[in-house]
């Protein structure tokens, strides 16, 4: 059976700042973690094998693309973004212009990247809602 992510509502007086949350989820690596405009987690349980195997096919794919074409670089399920509504999310491939990645701070690169991929895919599950 495939289950929807556990999402925990915060309150307003305990929201985490955006280094609190990095390091909430550093501390938590084994989860796969995201935070909406809201503030409320949500905390995702591991993919099956066909969903996993579809994943991985899809930023091999991604990833080839980008070596050859030259003009940016991709990104795999484990990378966070934060968005400029607030939220925190990691989709399952993505890939950025080389010029707006090369923009970032070095400390901006290492944390969760303040800006939204040039494209991304993401997979539905057999529990996800469209």
């Amino acid at each position: 059976m495939f289950s929807s992510p556990l999402v925990l509502q915060i309150p307003s007086s305990m929201q985490m700042t955006d280094e609190q949350f990095f390091e909430f989820c550093q501390v938590n690596r084994d989860l796969r973690i995201e935070r909406n405009k809201f503030g409320e987690i949500s905390i995702m349980p591991p993919t099956g094998g066909t969903t996993g195997n579809r994943g991985g096919n899809i930023f091999g794919q991604l990833w080839v693309w980008s070596e050859q074409d030259g003009t940016g670089i991709t990104f795999d399920s484990s990378t966070g973004f934060k968005l400029s509504t607030g939220a925190n999310r990691s989709p399952d491939a993505s890939w950025i212009q080389l010029e707006r990645w090369n923009s970032l701070s070095p400390k901006q690169q290492e944390r969760f990247v303040p800006i939204c991929p040039d494209f991304v895919v993401e997979l539905k599950s057999p529990s996800d809602n469209l």
